[in-house]
């Protein structure tokens, strides 16, 4: 879109539509944006955004512009947090060492 300003990472999210999200709202909220794609690895990808937050993973808000007036709020999560770490080391089972390989793969999907 033309006149683009770009973006700002939004650090108080009051008087936003997302004060006092819990991670249950803001998986809710990634399941609601995002869920509807029917390429399976971009369900993976939300399977996966969904895991990260709900194993303490921060999810960033930045706020777009546009010289127009126009705002956007956009959303990512964070370096992954080491209960979600963890969590999926659990998901992929035990690790066989003469094949180099876990028990259970675990696709982190791609974004839509």
């Amino acid at each position: 879109m033309v006149g683009y300003l770009g973006t700002t990472v939004v650090t108080d999210l009051e008087g936003t539509p997302f004060a006092g999200f819990t991670p249950g709202d803001w998986a809710l909220k990634y399941i609601e944006l995002y869920g509807g794609f029917t390429a399976p690895y971009h369900k993976d990808w939300v399977l996966d955004q969904v895991a990260r937050i709900l194993n303490d993973t921060v999810v960033i808000v930045t706020l777009a512009t546009w010289s127009n007036g126009k705002t956007e709020y956009r959303f990512t999560t964070g370096l992954p947090s080491p209960r979600y770490i963890d969590w999926v080391l659990e998901m992929r089972g035990e690790y066989d060492i003469p094949n180099q390989e876990y028990e259970y793969e675990y696709d982190i999907g791609t974004a839509p």
